[in-house]
Protein backbone atom coordinates (compact mmCIF):
# COMPACT_ATOMS: atom_id res chain seq x y z
CA UNK A 1 0.00 0.00 0.00
CA UNK A 2 1.54 3.68 -1.36
CA UNK A 3 1.26 5.91 1.40
CA UNK A 4 -0.47 9.61 0.14
CA UNK A 5 0.02 12.94 1.57
CA UNK A 6 -3.29 13.04 3.11
CA UNK A 7 -3.06 9.53 4.93
CA UNK A 8 0.60 10.97 6.14
CA UNK A 9 -1.01 14.47 7.43
CA UNK A 10 -3.75 12.55 8.94
CA UNK A 11 -0.91 10.23 10.91
CA UNK A 12 1.08 12.44 11.94
CA UNK A 13 -2.17 15.09 13.18
CA UNK A 14 -3.59 12.05 15.01
CA UNK A 15 0.18 11.53 16.15
CA UNK A 16 0.56 15.35 18.10
CA UNK A 17 -2.80 14.89 19.79
CA UNK A 18 -1.71 11.70 21.48
CA UNK A 19 1.58 12.90 22.27
CA UNK A 20 0.10 15.88 23.99
CA UNK A 21 -2.63 14.05 25.78
CA UNK A 22 0.08 12.04 26.84
CA UNK A 23 2.40 14.75 27.89
CA UNK A 24 -0.80 16.45 29.92
CA UNK A 25 -1.93 13.43 31.41
CA UNK A 26 1.01 11.60 32.39
CA UNK A 27 3.69 14.67 32.77
CA UNK A 28 1.47 17.65 33.52
CA UNK A 29 1.92 19.26 30.70
CA UNK A 30 -0.61 21.88 29.26
CA UNK A 31 -2.38 22.49 25.91
CA UNK A 32 -1.80 26.72 26.19
CA UNK A 33 2.07 25.16 26.44
CA UNK A 34 2.80 22.36 24.64
CA UNK A 35 0.03 22.50 21.42
CA UNK A 36 2.53 24.57 19.20
CA UNK A 37 5.37 21.81 20.48
CA UNK A 38 3.39 18.88 19.25
CA UNK A 39 2.32 20.45 16.21
CA UNK A 40 5.91 21.43 15.80
CA UNK A 41 7.14 17.95 15.85
CA UNK A 42 4.60 16.99 13.31
CA UNK A 43 5.67 19.67 10.51
CA UNK A 44 9.44 18.36 11.24
CA UNK A 45 8.53 14.45 10.86
CA UNK A 46 6.65 15.72 7.68
CA UNK A 47 9.59 17.69 6.12
CA UNK A 48 11.48 14.70 6.89
CA UNK A 49 9.28 12.46 5.26
CA UNK A 50 9.28 14.74 2.38
CA UNK A 51 12.77 14.72 1.94
CA UNK A 52 13.34 10.95 2.37
CA UNK A 53 10.54 10.69 -0.79
CA UNK A 54 12.84 12.86 -2.76
CA UNK A 55 14.52 10.45 -5.88
CA UNK A 56 17.84 11.31 -5.22
CA UNK A 57 17.38 11.43 -0.96
CA UNK A 58 15.08 8.26 -0.71
CA UNK A 59 18.43 5.80 -0.49
CA UNK A 60 18.29 6.63 2.98
CA UNK A 61 14.92 5.60 5.36
CA UNK A 62 12.88 8.35 6.60
CA UNK A 63 13.69 8.20 10.25
CA UNK A 64 17.05 9.31 9.48
CA UNK A 65 15.84 12.17 7.34
CA UNK A 66 13.38 12.85 10.35
CA UNK A 67 16.31 12.76 12.86
CA UNK A 68 18.83 14.33 10.93
CA UNK A 69 16.41 17.40 10.01
CA UNK A 70 15.43 17.67 13.75
CA UNK A 71 18.86 17.71 14.93
CA UNK A 72 20.09 20.33 12.21
CA UNK A 73 17.03 22.59 13.14
CA UNK A 74 17.81 22.72 16.80
CA UNK A 75 21.94 22.92 17.12
CA UNK A 76 22.34 26.26 18.46
CA UNK A 77 22.73 29.51 15.81
CA UNK A 78 20.62 28.18 13.34
CA UNK A 79 17.72 30.63 12.59
CA UNK A 80 14.97 29.62 14.52
CA UNK A 81 16.76 27.13 16.58
CA UNK A 82 15.92 29.17 20.09
CA UNK A 83 12.64 29.47 19.10
CA UNK A 84 11.94 25.77 17.97
CA UNK A 85 13.94 24.62 21.40
CA UNK A 86 11.66 26.66 23.47
CA UNK A 87 8.63 25.32 22.20
CA UNK A 88 9.23 21.59 22.23
CA UNK A 89 11.12 21.98 25.26
CA UNK A 90 8.10 20.98 27.54
CA UNK A 91 7.12 17.83 25.54
CA UNK A 92 8.79 14.28 27.38
CA UNK A 93 10.32 12.03 25.18
CA UNK A 94 8.39 9.19 26.80
CA UNK A 95 5.20 11.01 25.78
CA UNK A 96 5.77 10.61 22.11
CA UNK A 97 6.61 6.72 22.75
CA UNK A 98 2.55 5.97 23.27
CA UNK A 99 1.44 6.73 20.01
CA UNK A 100 4.40 5.11 18.42
CA UNK A 101 3.99 1.93 20.56
CA UNK A 102 0.29 1.94 19.72
CA UNK A 103 0.75 2.00 16.45
CA UNK A 104 3.47 -1.08 16.48
CA UNK A 105 1.08 -3.11 18.35
CA UNK A 106 -1.46 -1.97 15.53
CA UNK A 107 0.94 -3.30 12.82
CA UNK A 108 1.84 -6.31 14.54
CA UNK A 109 -2.02 -6.98 14.65
CA UNK A 110 -2.14 -6.97 11.13
CA UNK A 111 1.35 -9.55 10.46
CA UNK A 112 0.26 -11.76 12.88
CA UNK A 113 0.87 -14.73 10.42
CA UNK A 114 3.62 -13.52 9.45
CA UNK A 115 4.98 -13.43 13.13
CA UNK A 116 3.45 -16.53 13.97
CA UNK A 117 6.29 -17.99 10.91
CA UNK A 118 9.04 -16.51 12.61
CA UNK A 119 8.19 -18.50 15.69
CA UNK A 120 10.98 -19.23 18.34
CA UNK A 121 13.21 -17.76 16.35
CA UNK A 122 12.13 -13.79 17.05
CA UNK A 123 13.94 -14.38 20.66
CA UNK A 124 17.03 -14.88 20.13
CA UNK A 125 17.13 -11.84 17.17
CA UNK A 126 15.65 -9.77 19.79
CA UNK A 127 17.62 -10.47 22.85
CA UNK A 128 20.83 -9.73 20.24
CA UNK A 129 19.20 -6.44 19.04
CA UNK A 130 18.51 -5.33 22.53
CA UNK A 131 22.05 -6.45 24.38
CA UNK A 132 23.42 -5.04 21.62
CA UNK A 133 21.68 -1.83 21.38
CA UNK A 134 22.14 -1.49 25.35
CA UNK A 135 25.78 -1.83 25.12
CA UNK A 136 26.32 0.47 22.32
CA UNK A 137 24.70 2.97 23.89
CA UNK A 138 26.18 2.13 27.47
CA UNK A 139 29.70 2.71 25.86
CA UNK A 140 28.57 5.85 24.19
CA UNK A 141 27.65 7.20 27.35
CA UNK A 142 30.73 6.32 29.36
CA UNK A 143 32.96 8.19 27.04
CA UNK A 144 30.86 11.12 26.84
CA UNK A 145 30.31 10.84 30.28
CA UNK A 146 34.81 10.91 30.57
CA UNK A 147 35.24 13.70 27.14
CA UNK A 148 32.91 15.91 30.00
CA UNK A 149 34.72 15.19 33.07
CA UNK A 150 31.38 14.24 34.88
CA UNK A 151 32.14 10.44 35.56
Amino acid sequence: MKDTWPDIIFILITTAVLVLVSNIVGYGGSVQRDLVGALLLAVIAAAGIFLAKLPVLNKLPIVFWVSALAVVLSIPGVPGADWIVARTKDINFLATTTPILAYAGLALGKEIEGFKKLSWRIVPICLAVSAGSFICATLMAEIMLHLEGIF
